[in-house]
């Protein structure tokens, strides 16, 4: 079995027992030192431990959807709030239900450290093997690839929590009690080290593998991926000048965060997003696109199989992906209850409203022709291959609500709304209560809507046809987004912001800011360029776990979280859009009322860790 193979299966399967395995080793008991020794002297379980260093990549399709949860944190996704009941804790802290003693089943806190110690010890110990044919550059490019995992785990904590306890190596094991008890290093300090590490060892690391089985493995443009998403993460509001963090120190009485903004964070960002974009092109990388026969962009079929497609089918967007994802889980929770489904995997009233309309134009924009009330009269084709809708370029059908007519392609391929035709069983989808697909029942859209974007068309629960297609964790149109709003910030005059912004929007099939046909006035000011980027990013990116860390960093938490979410009637029994009739499925309802404090910017530090360390401090407003 190759060395990738293995990683991919200890992904799936092995993690925790591998790690549980490693702990042994590290006792200072002389028999498990000779067990760590065993470990390292054999090729085949020094490549399972470092396949086990690997196993926390998150999963993006179910670990963003339930485990991780952070499209549904996000005003994305909307799982049926009955699925509580069954374990789904992230809808509680949806509600604001959650406090430090809260379970969150990932436990960054916990487990990231974890694989980081595992990968230390790694770097400790191996080294070349000329009997089982480990040379020393192999070994040289597997500690390349741990370098890399600590740098990336690291990462992720500090999105996760922002302050956190940080040391480079091994623990000694001979230190005294309170030198091994680490309070929380200021929030710049770990940044700048994860910024400098990822940069060397994209340096040491290949651009691609020519092996196929070797997809997965660390590369130096997921190195520099990683890398610019931080530096974007660390110029914004969250983090760099929030007065609201001024006086929260840690044990040692360091400010956390720098209370001062640094304009020179938004530079670097965009030189990460740069020097990411450039290399990704150099190895190779493009937006996916696919086309009409008269040679048009076909944005439909673009959109959709940019995250179905492998790069030996030609879809070279993919920047970092997991091998193996539970696609299963993800496609069957959102598949129609009458189709085999479990039916309650929906997105929220808010992201229907953001998606643009045919013509580019927001639908709060006087020139959209939007109209919410009432139903179509004809089919409305487009030049698409796309045949979700009945094939031959209808879109939408005749008596389609109008409020779901004349959207860009992007909201075909993400929504499955009231109405949809639905392939596979060769009908239109009908959520109305007590009709096929509808309640009353928890497995049903308690607000009218499916999720549709990553949803293989193809999965079909009751035969257990599922097919394959690599978890996205970064992607080069996001790279596109990151360097336009970084740009934005540091240069807003520079031309390679509408460039980049509207190479999205091209892809996307929709009228370009200043250029092409039908051509949409270019914004006239940072402000006004700040929000087309932040639009776009809202309905380019959505689902895709990116919407609550952009949430948060742009520190618009309590306006967008904070209050009523709405949807379609979920009670309702007729299709009628009259807002007098309760029974009228077509009319805007609050299904919950979601809460969103200063606390929820970062996740509380786990009270049992405090409880055990009293160098740490709590993350602000969680006392």
């Amino acid at each position: 079995m190759t060395t990738t193979r293995r990683i991919m299966k200890v992904m799936m399967a092995l993690g925790g027992i591998l790690f549980a395995s490693c702990t042994k080793f590290l006792d200072r008991m002389p028999d498990d030192q000779l067990t760590l020794e065993m470990v390292f002297n054999d090729k085949t379980r020094t490549e399972d431990w470092l396949a086990g260093v690997y196993s926390n990549i998150p999963d993006p399709y179910w670990g963003y959807a339930r485990h991780l949860g952070w499209d549904p944190l996000s005003d994305d996704m909307a799982p049926s709030t009955g699925w509580e009941q069954f374990g789904w804790t992230v809808i509680g802290k949806q509600t604001g239900n959650w406090n430090p003693s809260s379970e969150w089943e990932p436990n960054y806190w916990v487990e990231l450290p974890k694989r980081i110690r595992s990968a230390y010890i790694f770097l400790d110990n191996v080294k070349p093997n000329p009997a089982q044919l480990v040379t020393e550059e192999e070994v040289n490019l597997m500690k390349a690839e741990a370098r890399f995992m600590i740098a990336y785990y690291y990462s992720l904590l500090v999105e996760t929590y922002g302050a956190i306890p940080f040391q480079l190596g091994l623990a000694d094991p001979s230190a005294s009690e309170e030198e091994l008890m680490l309070g929380q290093s200021p929030f710049d300090q770990v940044v700048d080290w994860i910024d400098q590490e990822l940069l060397e060892v994209s340096r040491l690391l290949p651009a691609s593998y020519s092996a196929a089985q070797k997809y997965g493995r660390a590369t130096s443009i997921m190195s520099l991926a990683v890398r610019a998403r931080l530096l974007l993460f660390a110029a914004s509001p969250l983090v760099n000048g929030n007065p609201d963090y001024a006086g929260f120190v840690n044990n040692k009485g360091e400010e956390i965060y720098n209370p001062t903004f640094n304009e020179n964070k938004w530079t670097r960002a965009a030189d990460a997003s740069k020097l990411l974009i450039e290399e990704a092109e150099k190895a190779g990388h493009r937006l996916y696109y696919e086309y009409n026969s008269d040679g048009t962009i076909d944005a439909f079929m673009s959109y959709q199989n940019m995250m179905f497609r492998r790069p030996q089918d030609g879809n070279n967007e993919i920047l970092f992906a997991r091998p193996q994802s539970d696609i299963w889980e993800y496609d069957k929770h959102a598949q129609p209850r009458g189709t085999g489904g479990n039916g309650g995997l929906g997105i929220t009233q808010s992201l229907v409203d953001a998606f643009f309309m045919e013509n580019g134009r927001a639908i709060d924009d006087p020139a959209s022709g939007y109209v919410e009330k009432g139903f179509s009269t004809a089919d409305e084709v487009r030049n698409t291959k796309w045949i979700e809708s009945q094939g031959n370029g209808k879109v939408t059908l005749a008596g389609t609500y109008n409020m779901y007519t004349h959207r860009e392609p992007r909201f075909y391929i993400s929504v499955l709304y009231n109405g949809s035709w639905f392939r596979r069983e060769n009908r239109t989808t009908q959520f109305y209560s007590g009709h096929w697909d509808g309640g009353p029942t928890h497995d049903a859209p308690q607000n009218g809507y499916l999720l549709r974007k990553k949803v293989h068309p193809d999965h079909d629960p009751r035969n257990g046809t599922n097919p394959y297609r690599p978890g996205i964790v970064y992607r080069l149109g996001e790279a596109y987004l990151n360097y336009a709003e970084a740009l934005n910030e540091s240069d807003p005059t520079h031309t390679d912001i509408l460039k980049y912004l509207n190479l999205i929007r091209e892809r996307a099939g929709i009228p370009q800011y200043g250029k092409g046909p039908n051509a949409l006035p270019v914004p006239t000011s940072q402000e006004a360029m700040r929000n087309a980027i932040r639009r776009e990013r809202r309905v380019e990116l959505n689902n895709e776990g990116i919407r609550y860390r952009d949430i948060r960093r742009w520190k618009i938490g309590e306006q967008t979280l904070n209050g009523n979410f709405y949807g379609m009637n979920f009670s309702g029994t007729e299709r009628d859009d009259n807002e007098s009739n309760p029974n009228a499925f077509f009319r805007r309802m609050v299904y919950q009322r979601r809460a969103f404090t200063a606390k929820n910017y970062w996740f509380p530090v786990p009270q049992s860790e405090i409880d055990k360390n009293p160098n740490l401090v709590q993350n602000p407003f969680w006392d």
